[in-house]
């Protein structure tokens, strides 16, 4: 796998403030986005690896983990414990653990390829350190990708499949309906590939869910206001309302109050990966108070004014 400068990738100087990250994200990331290059694969790869860059960047832990290890910072964590089990062990020189300690340390950063993985191992652990990798699963997972992936509210009513483009090869997937803005999945074995042949990372996308309707939606439920006459709240009737799935005949009972709330059984959204389940609607009424009356209304409100109504 090609080795990407993050810094350079979001155009900053290593010495970027996290404010100065955020900036630059949020540029590059309009300038990428997919809706407003929607035939253009290269700009697609592109806001993919903005993506990536600033949620590596804009988390300080992970961001110190990078500038030290460049393109393998995903196994710092293995590196470090390797070492305090070598130095645990007596394997390493006095001279040669204070050098790692200071700015020694930093000729290795964002210069890691594959194929020179393992003489910077073996530099650092010697013999000892292979030989425990061997027994230890030294074959380490490859890095793990990030997107996020735009949908509108109402496409995700129903299953729907997607082809996503992340690092120039196509991967298809079937989105369950459902889904929640927000919602990270797991899709296994799509991210970088794996050191010393390990197995290779994941993709984790993050669906990010616009409201395209006239709904509310929390979770399951969705939630409308329907507007009614004031002779039918008076009197009750029978209106009809916009569901998800069509429209459906209601009955409004007489002398129906304004915010009056009624549920709708199963007329919401489905529930994530529950066949054939759904939520409920809920319709708030609004009533509608007459404007711009004829005289002969005027009359009419008066009389019935006049008997105390």
């Amino acid at each position: 796998m090609d080795f990407i400068d993050y810094y350079k990738l979001l155009e900053l100087e290593r010495s970027a403030s996290q404010a100065d990250i955020k900036k630059a994200y949020r540029k590059l990331a309009r300038k990428y986005h997919p809706d407003l290059n929607p035939d253009d694969k290269e700009a697609q790869i592109k806001f993919q690896q903005i993506n990536e860059a600033h949620e590596v960047l804009s988390d300080p832990e992970k961001r110190k983990k990078y500038d030290e290890y460049g393109k393998d910072w995903k196994h710092a964590d293995q590196f470090e414990e390797a070492r305090r089990q070598q130095q645990a062990a007596g394997g390493f020189g006095g001279g040669f653990g204070g050098g790692f300690q200071g700015g020694g340390q930093q000729s290795y950063s964002g210069n890691f390829e594959d194929d020179t993985f393992s003489d910077f191992f073996e530099q650092m652990f010697g013999g000892r350190a292979r030989a425990q990798g061997a027994n230890r699963g030294a074959h380490f997972k490859g890095q793990d990708f990030n997107a996020e992936l735009q949908l509108r509210l109402s496409e995700i009513y129903k299953d729907q499949k997607q082809t996503l483009t992340v690092n120039g090869k196509s991967i298809r997937l079937t989105i369950p309906a459902g889904v929640e803005n927000g919602q990270t999945i797991k899709i296994k074995g799509h991210g970088g590939p794996g050191v010393q042949g390990g197995p290779k990372g994941d993709l984790f996308i993050t669906f990010q869910v616009l409201n395209d309707t006239n709904f509310r939606r929390e979770k399951e439920h969705l939630y409308a206001t329907e507007r009614i006459a004031l002779t039918t709240a008076i009197l009750g009737g029978e209106i009809t309302v916009k569901t998800f799935d069509g429209e459906v005949k209601l009955k409004v009972k007489p002398a129906t109050e304004n915010g009056s709330k009624v549920k709708l059984k199963g007329k919401g959204f489905p529930k994530y990966k529950q066949k054939d389940q759904y939520g409920d609607l809920y319709i708030t009424y609004q009533v509608d108070i007459p404007k711009n009356l004829t005289e002969e209304q005027k009359e009419l409100f008066q009389k019935l004014k006049n008997t105390g109504l």
